[in-house]
């Protein structure tokens, strides 16, 4: 199988990831339960993969990596922390429901949404610097858009969140372990991160980079100050209530230390280079429709949607499926960025590539697509 949905989840992992989850599970118990060896133990693969996220983000202090079970459960803490009801935030074009899911259930906010064509981000920087004429208590911004590879302006948007003191959210879902991810350079309050993707950990870990504390959606045992009934107030205990997945961090770990060791520069550059061939192999076949970073390819991560014209998107995809090509088609959970880009009645098929792909699983793609065409043309006949 070619697998090309590496955006939803990295099936394709460092073999040391499976290792280290199965060599947890046998081996690792609770970690600040006990100061026996399995516990002990545990504690240290914990505290490792914290250190390690944190000097991957360099971020200065690895209590401020909180470990969440996804990007989404990161993102509801980010945003209930800063949003309350009647407060006024202001939004990409292009973000995920993990994001105007979470606004939606709070009562009475203002969403302003900043929108700007594809791969233009002087015009997201402008429509961002417009929307926040107005006071705003928080931005939440996608570093990338999971539709369309879209690499947003963030660093950019995050100084005028600094300039207007506006505490800025970031999702980093589509960003972390394949582009550069600064937690100095972004200055924000809260990153959010799933470790299933970019990372390449095991599905049900994330990670929540927080500049100061956060609002506890879940109390309970900690390990830590449990004389009292209130959850401590201190990172990252206040913010991680009950026993971790440690066999998920322990794979979490190896991810990181993997991405680490090839290099987030090195991971891009391979995945940019799939996404050019890619787009021009799409953009040769007749009725398809490539949403790709022609003039400016830097700002497009391996991410790239496209639609055939006549043809449903899931019809396509389960076509391809059928040829041993996984991509995904709809909305992929992201309605506010295909009302943006204008495909929101179609959706797309999105193909989203990982530092395992090759380009000869790229040209067989595209080859198989240019098959499926000349049979319905033939068919049509």
């Amino acid at each position: 199988m070619i697998y090309l949905d590496s955006a939803a989840t990295t099936l394709q992992k460092p073999r040391e990831v499976a290792r280290a989850s199965s060599w947890a599970i046998r081996h690792l118990a609770s970690p600040g339960r006990g100061g026996y060896r399995p516990a002990m133990a545990a504690a240290e693969v914990v505290y490792a993969c914290r250190e390690a996220a944190a000097q991957l983000f360099q971020v200065p202090n690895p209590e401020q990596v909180v470990f969440t079970f996804n990007a989404t459960h990161g993102l509801n803490i980010a945003i209930k922390t800063l949003v309350k009801p009647g407060g006024r935030v202001v939004i990409s074009g292009y973000e995920h429901n993990a994001v105007t899911r979470p606004l939606h259930a709070i009562p009475d906010v203002e969403v302003r949404v900043a929108r700007g064509p594809l791969f233009d981000p002087k015009a997201m920087i402008e429509a961002f610097r417009q929307a926040l004429e107005q006071p705003a208590d928080a931005v939440v911004c996608t570093q990338v858009s999971n539709v369309f590879g879209y690499v947003l302006p963030v660093r950019e948007i995050s100084l005028l969140c600094r300039e207007r003191g506006v505490p800025l959210i970031v999702d980093a879902s589509q960003a972390a372990g394949c582009i550069p991810v600064s937690y100095p350079e972004l200055g924000a309050a809260f990153i959010a991160m799933p470790g299933h993707k970019g990372l390449y950990g095991p599905q049900g870990t994330g990670i929540l980079l927080c500049r100061d504390g956060g609002a506890c959606l879940m109390e309970g045992g900690t390990g830590s100050n449990s004389r009292f009934a209130q959850m401590p107030d201190f990172l990252p205990d206040r913010l991680e209530a009950g026993t971790h997945n440690v066999a998920g961090i322990a794979g979490l770990l190896e991810g990181i230390r993997y991405v680490r060791q090839r290099g987030v520069e090195s991971i891009r550059a391979q995945e940019s280079g799939l996404i050019r061939a890619m787009g021009g192999g799409l953009n040769r076949l007749p009725g398809v429709t490539a949403y790709q970073a022609l003039r400016r390819p830097d700002c497009q991560s391996g991410v790239l949607s496209f639609r055939v014209s006549g043809w449903d998107c899931e019809e396509l995809a389960e076509e391809l499926g059928r040829r041993g090509v996984a991509t995904r088609a709809g909305l992929h959970c992201a309605p506010l960025a295909h009302e943006t880009a204008g495909t929101l009645e179609t959706g797309t098929v999105r193909a989203s590539v990982s530092a395992f792909n090759t380009a000869w699983e790229v040209r067989r793609f595209v080859g198989e697509l240019a098959q499926l065409l000349d049979r319905r043309k033939g068919q049509r006949a």
